[in-house]
């Protein structure tokens, strides 16, 4: 489904000031970026402000998942408003593997965002998650019982592989003030199903949020700001602690189990995490429980064990079988 608001062309320049400063902030260089934008609003919005404050400064790419009959006029939808712009865009079209359709699609987008920039020599990619996504988020992650990590929500920048950033200029900005640039311009958009798809945990935590004006989106998007600060203070500490802690071992990890419980929940993360694996905060909760028990545990591959004061991490050996 797409919709048109027939409204003057004129972006508030305020907006475009702070999307400018934000991308200032996220890419001090001021190479070129990619834009990933799908024909919804708050991607065009993306791409309004960035002809705006960034003009000739970006690329666009949209991606077909294949996933609905209107995924290829969605594409042509932001492929025509780049070509009104003269701003280089092209289609990525991806198969998307059976499972958990969302996480698949993600995964398959990302991998296609990935090899485009790539080929462009794009070093990051921005995304149009805004406040709305953030509060979202946090109160999801809240719901399930999410440590300091989890509640950063949606960092303001990440690396999706080593040689790609994703940026998230849009992160202080609400989603309303993102449809405003849409009814300000009166660019045609796209509107995705699935957001207002009850099956899916953020659709209904939308539908229970729509009305309530007590919630500030700009407000939760600066708490998780301040989350990320207090726990990159905490990467720190593990940091310190591991520095005269740890053990050599081949094959895995071993480290002194410290006398500061506090730093038991991080620590357990920082060693996943060399490991290789990142695992929710709730798993590793209930893990935590066992080796404060004595108790040996095994998450996402990784077995730990409570050795001599120490905590050991080794890869899990191989389960037997007949």
């Amino acid at each position: 489904m797409t919709t048109s608001v027939a409204a003057s062309t004129a972006i508030d320049p305020e907006l475009v000031e702070r999307f400018k400063a934000a991308l200032e902030r996220l890419n001090p260089s001021g190479a070129k970026i990619g834009l990933a934008v799908s024909g919804g609003p708050d991607s065009m919005a993306m791409l309004l402000l960035a002809h705006e404050a960034i003009p000739g400064g970006f690329e666009v790419a949209t991606v077909d998942h294949g996933l609905r009959p209107e995924a290829k006029d969605e594409c042509a939808l932001v492929v025509a408003a780049c070509k009104d712009r003269d701003v280089p865009c092209e289609v990525l079209s991806v198969q998307v593997g059976e499972g958990n359709v969302q996480a698949k699609a993600r995964e398959a987008r990302y991998r296609a965002l990935w090899g485009w920039s790539k080929w462009q020599r794009i070093a990051s990619i921005a995304t149009a998650h805004h406040a709305d996504d953030q509060m979202e988020t946090m109160l999801m992650r809240l719901n399930r019982g999410s440590g300091v990590s989890g509640l950063c929500g949606i960092r303001e920048w990440t690396y999706l592989r080593e040689d790609l950033r994703v940026i998230r200029p849009l992160l202080s900005f609400s989603r309303a003030e993102l449809a405003q640039v849409i009814a300000d311009t009166g660019v045609e958009v796209a509107s995705d199903p699935s957001n207002v798809d009850t099956s899916y945990e953020r659709a209904r935590l939308r539908q229970a949020l729509s009305g309530l004006d007590c919630l500030d989106p700009k407000g939760f998007a600066a708490s998780a700001r301040h989350i990320e600060q207090a726990d990159l203070l905490c990467d720190l500490a593990v940091e310190w602690f591991l520095q005269e802690n740890s053990k050599p071992m081949s094959g895995g990890l071993r480290n002194r189990i410290p006398d500061d419980r506090t730093m038991h929940f991080p620590l357990l993360r920082s060693q996943f995490r060399l490991m290789g694996e990142d695992v929710r905060g709730a798993d590793l909760a209930r893990l935590l429980e066992r080796l404060r028990a004595g108790e040996s545990g095994n998450l996402a591959g990784v077995l730990v064990t409570v050795e001599d004061g120490d905590w050991v991490f080794r890869p899990e050996p191989p389960r037997r079988t007949g």
